[in-house]
């Protein structure tokens, strides 16, 4: 085992801090600032100091030792990327303004990449002219750009971030198929090995393209993402990838449509409350523009429109709400009380499924202060498309079992598609195929977040006191304490650089004119998982071990600790 040298914190750039930071408002935030990991250069901007570089190159090296071993190999391309091939693929108009774009001296449109689809594949269009140059995996660890407009939770969502982005290139879908498993399958391994509590999801592909996609997402209070998970089976997906069955009812028994006055009830709430019914009997009609179009979309009173699914299902044309002055001149659209037995051809009709045919609905009638009842879909009105568009709720019934679903939030930390041949198609990838003729390239895309694993870690294992860190992850593997006095830091350098020569990584705190009680709390929020301390008895030969994890303290010998720590 090789020597690790020793990191004394008299020599070592941290400065820890005792106060939260004004701006932060999520505990992976507050703590790797004051334990001196990360400092704020800008909006959404980060520095990694020595000890967060170091906790970063730890998970970088297990990404790789895992992305090796299913034959990926290594790769780094630019940052700094031209505008042509994502205009080829559409995504230099599809980002929209989270894209970083930029000219050089001579006016050459450029971006910064933030994500890499694109360039692998011309890459491998360069390189590869055959069948027999297939199947490889590609993958590369790189800073990543997005302009976000709102950059918040510190290292969780910034306009710079470190990826692990792979991709795989098959000459048949049966190959992007094991491809996409032996990702799956390293990423469960990388997961474990950093000690996360992670579900895999299903998911929806977005901006990316493609068929199959899942997220790997990591429980926690701060996270971003709300995913569905069923106690009863092994159904888990993020709550924007969740749908249902149509299920047509049987309307024969419905009477015909009727108007109803209901003066001054322009919302569910009001109109639900007049009438006696549940809100969940009324329809909703929510109107959008979809690329400046007025499109409806229908959902039962008592749920909510999820606005990302709407985007998701009309992207990439822009979506927005609908004005007051867009009824002016549309006598067909009535505020408050639209419904979709009035709108005819002139307005696109999508509805959820639970709209199903034969359903009845009291609605809008299109007139003020006026709506219908037993208005039926299929018989009063058609549907142009049925999408899930309502916001997930608890206790909804899972898809798969029809058990009551559970939602948790959660960080993303990782996300792998199945392109296909959506980008081999928009930039010409083919190989010469076994029959002599052309063969089109098909594609996988698999994604890791390796700075936002960090601020995954800090936010499930921190506790009260400070950072926990895994010891695949940690800076050092023990945090030796000088309680202060001339002895106890002889002794804790002789212990430190014992502990170095048999390969343990070491952080020493030999700070002087430092108090023993601001070295024990700097000690717990650094997070190393073993302290130990050099303290009263150092003259006996005993020092203490803390399980930093546990908090189990146990006093030994010099030899006692020293054999415990290298065995």
């Amino acid at each position: 085992m090789a020597n690790a040298p020793v990191q004394r914190m008299s020599k070592l750039m941290v400065k820890t801090l005792r106060d939260d930071p004004a701006d932060a408002e999520v505990l992976s935030h507050k703590l790797l600032v004051r334990a001196g990991y990360v400092r704020r250069t800008a909006a959404g901007l980060w520095s990694w100091l020595p000890l967060g570089k170091k906790v970063l190159g730890n998970i970088e090296r297990i990404v790789r030792e895992e992305m090796d071993a299913i034959g990926a190999q290594e790769v780094q391309l630019p940052a700094l990327l031209p505008r042509e091939p994502y205009e080829a693929t559409g995504r230099w108009q599809e980002y929209g303004p989270e894209l970083f774009r930029l000219q050089d001296r001579k006016g050459g449109d450029y971006l910064l990449g933030p994500t890499h689809e694109e360039i692998f594949t011309l890459l491998v269009k360069d390189q590869a002219s055959s069948y027999k140059d297939l199947p490889v995996i590609l993958y590369q660890i790189q800073n990543k750009y997005r302009d976000e407009a709102r950059p918040r939770a510190g290292i969780l969502r910034g306009r710079e971030f470190l990826m692990k982005d792979s991709y795989s290139f098959d000459v048949a879908d049966e190959g992007l198929a094991e491809s996409y498993a032996l990702h799956r399958a390293a990423y469960q391994r990388i997961f474990e090995r950093l000690g996360l509590d992670y579900r895999i999801c299903a998911a929806t592909a977005g901006a990316m393209g493609g068929s199959k996609s899942e997220e790997f997402l990591a429980p926690a209070e701060v996270g971003e993402d709300t995913f569905a998970d069923c106690p009863n089976c092994d159904f888990a997906a993020n709550t924007e990838a969740i749908t249902y069955t149509l299920t047509p009812v049987d309307a024969t028994d419905v009477p015909a449509a009727e108007d109803i006055p209901t003066p001054d009830t322009p919302t569910i709430e009001t109109l639900a409350a007049s009438l006696g019914v549940p809100a969940s009997a009324t329809l909703k009609n929510l109107l959008v523009k979809v690329d400046g179009e007025i499109v409806a979309v229908g959902v039962p009173g008592d749920r909510e429109v999820d606005m990302d699914k709407v985007e998701a299902h009309f992207a990439p044309a822009a979506v927005e709400l609908v004005t007051a002055e867009d009824f002016v001149g549309r006598p067909d659209l009535v505020r408050g009380y639209v419904g979709p037995q009035g709108l005819g051809d002139k307005v696109t009709y999508i509805a959820d499924p639970r709209v199903a045919p034969g359903t009845a609905w009291i609605t809008g009638a299109n007139k003020e202060h006026t709506h219908a009842k037993n208005v039926v879909a299929g018989r009063d009105f058609e549907v142009d498309a049925y999408v899930d568009v309502v916001v997930v709720r608890e206790g909804d019934p899972c898809p798969k079992c029809g058990t009551g679903l559970k939602l948790d939030r959660a960080i993303e930390i990782g996300h792998i598609f199945q392109l296909g041949r959506k980008y081999a198609d928009a930039l010409k990838l083919d190989v010469l195929g076994q029959n002599g003729k052309p063969a089109r390239v098909t594609m996988g895309s698999y994604g890791i977040g390796v700075s936002r694993a960090v601020a995954a870690l800090a936010e499930q294992h921190a506790d009260e006191k400070g950072l926990v860190w895994s010891k695949e992850v940690a800076p050092a593997d023990v945090h030796v304490v000088a309680a202060g006095k001339a002895l106890q830091t002889e002794l804790a350098l002789e212990v430190s650089d014992k502990l170095a020569a048999a390969g343990v990584r070491v952080l020493v705190d030999d700070r002087a004119g430092v108090s023993p009680g601001v070295k024990f709390t700097d000690a717990e929020l650094i997070g190393v998982p073993q302290i130990l301390v050099a303290g009263r008895r150092s003259a006996e030969g005993v020092v203490e071990l803390k399980d930093r994890r546990t908090g189990e303290r146990e006093e030994m010998t010099v030899e006692e600790a020293l054999t415990r720590l290298t065995s």
